[in-house]
């Protein structure tokens, strides 16, 4: 049996689809609420190592915009303590099955997650 956990704030929309994704196929999910639990550093590292901080980065949120991060210039290691602290300025719906990641709405990623 496959172990997904996805990382999300709940109630957001993005996060209730990979939710819905899951468990219409009967996949059990183990769900973190950044709002409750954010990511631990290590976390956040496996995902920037994979698709690169640019990727993690909702650069088109309001928690972007409202930080002031368009327009300032920001070490990946402040960029990454931010995150910790504000977790709305990652893209939604952050999915992993063991080595398997996803950022955002991924569902060719979530098949390929269920095949083992």
């Amino acid at each position: 049996m496959v172990n997904i956990q996805i990382f999300g704030i709940k109630g957001s929309q993005e996060t209730r689809a990979a939710e819905r994704f899951f468990k219409e196929r009967s996949i059990k999910i183990h769900f973190v609420d950044l709002k409750v639990r954010p990511m631990a550093v290590g976390e956040i590292r496996r995902f920037v190592e994979r698709f690169g901080l640019s990727s993690l980065l909702d650069t088109e949120g309001t928690a972007y915009e409202s930080a002031g991060l368009k327009y300032l210039k920001t070490s990946e290691t402040e960029l990454l303590a931010r995150i910790e602290r504000e977790p709305k300025l990652v893209k939604m719906r952050l999915v992993c099955a063991g080595n398997k990641l996803s950022i955002g709405r991924d569902e060719q990623g979530w098949k390929g997650m269920l095949e083992g």
